[in-house]
């Protein structure tokens, strides 16, 4: 006689205990799934550079690849730009100098984020002190942040000579420009104005206390004529009606050198140097046939890794001053990859030149600053990347 069957409800309770477990599994597995996917998607999103690449990575080594994802930020959304630099507003016809990425060869730069740079630098100070290419790279990081910030966070520029500042106030972010083109001290003596070699004690009173202090000098040593910033020179108890420029130079940073040394705190401070920021002013340096006398006209990167032309002298003196400071000091090596960039100065697209000089490329073109948003830019995603990184 066959078995009776199981009572009906005790049938259905089985069933949808197994049916629970089913749902249940297939549940956990596609949360599961999720999470993986999110995961995945987010890394592609936000690439980083972590400190062990990074430590194996050659920054300042790469090529310039064309990438349409650029400029950061726009000319129009950034009123700070200085006249001399904002090349845009003063009639460039041309814009594919603005889409250029630099790519280390080795490894991949971190996207600058404003953002993420005022987050990690909550409370903080940022101070550039140098000449006016210090000052295209504060104004270049300030543009670069405000793109990322709200509208609705207030800010607060403070203009001045020979300090400006511009904050943040929702972060307590400062970052501020100190304009002094020599870093050591000038004084004026019966009218004459004297180059103290040895001495950096009164500028370097603004200095004290900065979380982050970049410094750079160089194209103002080499200055003749009407250009020349000083009359008389004092080094060792001497005064010079002048010198070798380059004994000068090396004699003005060992200044700033001693100073670093004797003063900062590397646990509380961070100091860089800017590499020298190249000119292109000599067209048969890069081995292409040239579009005019001078950068006008240049609309593209020179291809490759390497500048054709000669290696500024001043920066040699720099990397054997920062190889003897007991002080950590990072160089922020932009020069040769800024050489690559004979496209990216104002030329005559400068709010400082008359129309009757814009007319005269030849004469009036500058080829020395860059244009904002561009080259800066990339000094400072290089900036951000060893400071954060």
């Amino acid at each position: 006689m066959a078995s009776p069957s199981p009572p009906l409800p005790s049938y259905c309770t089985r069933l949808l205990m197994f049916c629970s477990l089913v749902f249940c599994f297939t549940l956990l597995q596609q949360v599961s799934c999720d999470q993986k996917h999110h995961k995945n998607s987010y890394s592609k999103r936000k690439p980083t550079l972590s400190r062990a690449n990074l430590s194996n990575c050659n920054l300042f080594s790469g090529t310039w690849i064309h990438d349409d994802t650029y400029p950061v930020y726009q000319f129009s959304a950034c009123p700070l730009i200085d006249p001399q630099f904002n090349c845009q507003m003063y009639g460039r016809p041309d814009s594919d100098y603005l889409k250029y990425r630099w790519k280390p060869d080795n490894c991949e730069l971190p996207r600058f984020d404003g953002l993420d740079f005022l987050m990690k630098m909550r409370g903080k100070t940022v101070m550039f002190v140098g000449d006016s290419l210090g000052r295209n790279q504060w104004q270049s990081l300030i543009c670069m942040v405000l793109a990322r910030v709200p509208h609705s966070s207030p800010t607060q520029m403070i203009s001045g000579d020979p300090l400006s500042v511009f904050k943040f106030l929702e972060y307590e972010v400062s970052i501020s420009f100190y304009r002094t083109p020599y870093l050591v001290d000038i004084d004026v003596v019966e009218g004459k104005r004297v180059l103290r070699l040895d001495d950096i004690s009164k500028n370097s009173k603004m200095w004290r206390g900065v979380d982050v202090l970049s410094f750079n000098s160089g194209h103002w040593w080499s200055h003749k004529g009407a250009l020349q910033g000083w009359d008389y020179m004092e080094s060792n108890g001497s005064v010079y009606e002048n010198m070798d420029r380059l004994v000068a130079f090396e004699r003005g940073m060992r200044t700033w050198a001693r100073w670093v040394d004797s003063t900062i705190d590397a646990t509380t401070t961070k100091v860089f140097f800017q590499g020298i920021s190249p000119v292109h002013y000599n067209p048969s340096e890069w081995k292409v046939v040239p579009v005019s006398k001078n950068c006008y006209g240049e609309t593209g990167p020179i291809n490759g890794s390497t500048y054709p032309g000669p290696y500024p002298d001043q920066m040699k003196v720099l990397q054997s001053v920062i190889k003897d400071l007991r002080t950590p000091t990072y160089l922020l090596d932009i020069t040769t990859l800024s050489q690559l960039r004979k496209d990216a100065h104002p030329s005559i697209y400068n709010g400082d030149l008359t129309a009757e000089q814009r007319l005269n490329p030849d004469r009036s073109s500058d080829c020395s600053h860059w244009c904002l948003p561009g080259l800066p830019d990339t000094w400072n995603q290089l900036f951000y990347t060893a400071m954060l990184f």
